[in-house]
């Protein structure tokens, strides 16, 4: 008998949350992790290694990623123990550009001075097992990446998750409504805007390439932001022009992370517009609880003036009319609206027009002409001419 899992939900905090976006390799470290050890231990050259995952996937209409995945495993026979201690322990190899180290405690104790909570995510096509070999694995609040099935013996028998340019957007989703896991189906339900835990106005996402386009449109497309960075050394600046120049991001920053360096401004800046912004949406959703709850009111009143209505054009029989118009005497302020449906029911209804001159009924009624200009109104002028007839 299966047991239903319970999946860990972030909830909506006291204080507003950025939540920093990373694709990995030559985002936060210089080339592909598997080509800084990995793929040379296979006794292969870097690119003739992604050639061949490249044939691959052409020649069999496979994804990239099953693609370079399968060459792993494959290609490790009889060289590498393909274990998660041997993944593990090369992404313990992977070199990380400038600043990368401390980052993320300098920028998490920025948001804290400034009222908001940062948290760092990983959306990356690469291996999950690597990064989390790294000594900064343990400063993100999840590691969305590809990664690996393993046998009994520890060893790699299949893809577990295989993560493309196209499907990083999920997590965008995920991350904004708190619904982290990755099996969780709750992430396609509708939430208010004012619920969502990281709304995608207070999302960065910090990527490299053409493959990074995806999340970056979508964020931007919500008031986000994105960053495009480039090798500090190299300088190679041609992926970050075409994306700018597409409107896939707003920013570029070399990928050097110190203190002090144009992307650290830019992050720091990024914080300071999300605190004031929320600030501002607070006050903005504040005002729209109360509207709503006006309206709220306003409707259950007119749908009480309405219910009175009906109960006097239903009327059949003189203790009914008295009872309905005792009810409706004390209703104030009637709108022009519902003066003319009372003046229809007068009109149409015999019992009501029987009893028009009595004392509360003329009463009543001689009430609904104040600021009511009955010129247009048929059934307004039969009424003001029967109650004259009584003077």
């Amino acid at each position: 008998m299966s047991t239903k899992k319970e999946f860990v939900r972030k909830q909506k905090e006291d204080m507003p949350v950025v939540a920093v976006c990373y694709d990995f390799d030559k985002t936060l470290t210089k080339t592909d992790m598997q080509a800084q050890g990995f793929i040379q231990s296979l006794n292969w050259e870097v690119k003739d290694f992604w050639d061949k995952c490249n044939s691959l996937s052409f020649e069999n209409g496979m994804d990239d990623n099953l693609a370079y995945m399968f060459r792993m495993v494959t290609e490790s026979e009889g060289k590498v123990l393909f274990t998660k201690n041997t993944l593990l322990d090369y992404g313990s190899r992977i070199e990380l550009f400038p600043g990368v180290e401390s980052w993320f405690d300098r920028i998490n104790e920025y948001g804290w001075e400034k009222g908001v909570i940062v948290e760092h995510y990983i959306i990356s096509s690469g291996l999950k097992e690597m990064i989390e070999g790294t000594s900064i694995a343990d400063k993100f609040e999840r590691i969305y990446a590809s990664s690996f099935l393993y046998n009994e013996k520890g060893v790699a028998v299949w893809p577990a998750q295989a993560i493309n340019y196209t499907n990083k957007t999920q997590f965008l989703f995920r991350i904004s409504k708190g619904m982290v896991d990755l099996n969780d189906q709750g992430v396609n339900d509708s939430i208010p805007p004012e619920q969502l835990r990281v709304p995608f106005r207070n999302m960065i996402y910090i990527g490299d390439s053409d493959t990074d386009v995806p999340c970056m449109k979508l964020v931007t497309s919500y008031g986000g932001n994105a960053i495009g960075v480039y090798d500090p050394q190299e300088q190679q600046k041609g992926k970050v022009y075409k994306m700018l120049g597409e409107h896939r991001i707003r920013f570029f920053a070399p990928a050097d992370y110190s203190e002090g360096t144009r992307i650290d401004k830019l992050l720091k800046a990024m914080i300071d517009k999300a605190a004031a912004a929320e600030r501002l949406e607070a006050m903005y959703f504040e005002n729209k609880a109360e509207t709503e709850e006006f309206l709220r009111r306003q409707s259950e009143r007119q749908k009480y003036r309405s219910g009175l209505c009906f109960l006097l054009e239903n009327s059949t029989n003189y203790a009914a009319t008295h009872t309905a118009l005792n009810k409706l005497s004390k209703v104030e302020d009637w709108s022009d609206e519902d003066k003319r449906r009372l003046f229809e029911i007068a009109v149409r209804n015999s019992q009501v027009w029987l009893i028009l001159t009595d004392v509360d009924v003329k009463e009543f009624y001689t009430s609904l002409f104040e600021g009511y200009d009955p010129s247009n109104d048929d059934y307004a002028t039969a009424v003001a001419e029967k109650l004259a007839t009584d003077r």
